[in-house]
């Protein structure tokens, strides 16, 4: 059996709440999950202040627990390469800097490997519409890194629980009715290809849970809600806790409660492997 955290969206900055952060801080101190992950947008502008605070909670967990971290689009610094005009590396060199040089970091434990996948390239051509508001929201895969994803997992060992770990959610939430990522079918057509068990996400500031059934293999998709002031349609924070076990995967919530400044349990669902 293996334990993991999935938490997102933890928006260090003036979004972040001081008591919710420091609940989180307890969990995974109390509770030593075998891992704790982490899918994007540490920060709210990419400050070094910013991510140097996400560093502080990184580093706390990592004394208890095998950690794993990817940016979101809030990560990015997009306006010193939109549209590839400059130089790309740049847009990422803070979250570098203070958080992790490696952008798809790969994490294997007995029982599950988990691959991290960079789903946040600010503003490129491809990730463009016609709302204003989506510049440098949408979320992108090339198919550069679903073969990296691929070559990651063909190193795994027979039975062992593959998990994607990326920022941009690929099931539309509830509340906003839209995809954070673009091409969500071509994706997730992919991951069942490669045979992904679990994808760890966030973006939509909505908690979720789904399973995406294909000919070849289900796929669990956890949507972690924020933790932050910014919570869609004013619903409380949450975070996932989840189980993955030889012979299923179990997804619970749990949910914010002020009042006694703790997260509680909240709803729980178990999915075959």
């Amino acid at each position: 059996m293996l334990t993991v955290l999935h938490v997102s969206d933890l928006h260090f900055g003036w979004p972040a709440v001081p008591d919710q952060i420091d609940a989180i801080e307890d969990v995974i101190q109390e509770r030593r999950f075998d891992v704790v992950a982490i899918s994007g947008d540490l920060s709210q502008r990419a400050r070094a202040g910013e991510f140097q605070r996400a560093h502080a909670f990184i580093r706390d967990a990592r004394r208890v627990s095998k950690t794993i971290v990817v940016p979101g689009n809030h990560d990015v610094m997009w306006w010193r390469a939109p549209l590839g005009f400059g130089d790309d590396d740049r847009i990422s060199e803070s979250y570098r800097t203070h958080v992790s040089e490696d952008l798809e970091p790969t994490l294997r434990v007995p029982g599950a490997t988990f691959v991290g996948l960079n789903t946040a390239h600010g503003v490129t051509r491809h990730t463009l519409t016609w709302r204003v508001r989506d510049i440098s929201i949408i979320g992108a895969l090339r198919k550069s890194q679903l073969e990296h994803a691929r070559e990651e997992f063909e190193g795994s060992r027979a039975g062992d629980a593959r998990v994607i770990v990326m920022h941009h959610n690929p099931v539309k939430g509830e509340l906003s009715g839209r995809h954070g990522l673009k091409d969500t079918r071509k994706v997730l057509g992919a991951f069942a290809q490669m045979g992904v068990d679990l994808v760890l996400c966030g973006h939509d500031h909505q908690e979720a849970v789904h399973y995406i059934e294909h000919t070849q293999k289900g796929t669990v998709i956890s949507t972690a809600g924020t933790v932050s002031s910014r919570s869609r349609g004013g619903r409380p924070s949450s975070l996932n806790v989840i189980t993955i076990r030889p012979e299923n995967i179990e997804v619970a919530t749990l949910v914010w409660t002020a009042s006694d400044k703790t997260f509680t349990p909240g709803p729980s669902r178990c999915f075959d492997r």
